[in-house]
């Protein structure tokens, strides 16, 4: 097992982010069935939000060391549901015979160098009709230094998103959430420069901009948005 360690420093502090969990939690759900496989679990800030304790099963796989032992502890206090299992990695440490319903990339793909490899080796581990899950940073105009202070390879957009997507997976819904957070990111990224956000910009964010966003999402029809969230289906083997 390679050692991987988390470059970001965030976690702790977009875990206060509960409001904006519930919102891209609405779109996602539905598609939790059976056996899950949540990439890049962290501290489980996300986890407790999209698994409510009716799926089969439920993996939480994170390479990094700390936040391994963080969300093993979650599981352990029971803050986590049963049917959440800690397991340390990445996606080669998985039995390649194993299959999943749904695999989930919440934040996490822009982390990954070679995204399209990534997606290729998740894919193998679908299971027919299983759903690829994706919610990442929106356009790579507004890469910041906060982007790069923890780790982040890119931002997409849907055209870049569909591109390192295998080609048996079915796209089944692709769109941008969170329209007016886009406008604070273009104002962070070309005046405000800074690296990490603070906590009371979070709750600022969360509280008062994502309420306004659900709304101002719906009337744009999900055209522009701060975060790009992609589902794909997986076709029938004898149709790939």
């Amino acid at each position: 097992m390679e050692e991987v360690t988390y470059a970001g420093k965030e976690l702790e502090i977009f875990q206060h982010a509960r409001v904006w969990k519930k919102y891209f939690a609405h779109f996602i759900k539905p598609y939790l069935d059976g056996k899950v496989l949540e990439v890049g679990a962290g501290i489980g800030a996300t986890t407790e939000f999209l698994c409510d304790g009716r799926q089969e099963s439920w993996t939480c796989l994170e390479p990094d060391q700390q936040l391994f032992e963080k969300l093993k502890s979650k599981i352990n206090s029971e803050d986590l549901p049963s049917s959440c299992i800690a397991m340390k990695g990445t996606i080669d440490d998985l039995d390649p015979n194993q299959k999943f319903n749904a695999i989930l990339y919440i934040d996490v793909l822009e982390h990954i160098a070679d995204d399209a490899l990534e997606l290729a080796k998740a894919g193998a581990l679908l299971a027919d009709k299983g759903y690829m899950i994706v919610l990442s940073p929106a356009h790579q105009v507004v890469y910041s230094a906060f982007d790069k202070s923890i780790g982040h390879h890119r931002r997409y957009n849907k055209a870049s998103l569909k591109r390192v997507m295998p080609r048996y997976l079915d796209q089944k819904k692709l769109g941008y959430l969170d329209s007016i957070g886009f406008l604070a990111s273009l104002m962070n990224r070309y005046m405000l420069h800074q690296p990490l956000p603070t906590l009371r910009q979070i709750k600022i964010w969360d509280n008062c901009i994502i309420p306004i966003s659900r709304i101002a999402d719906v009337l744009s029809f999900y055209s522009m948005g701060r975060s790009v969230l992609g589902v794909w289906r997986k076709r029938v083997s004898e149709e790939i």
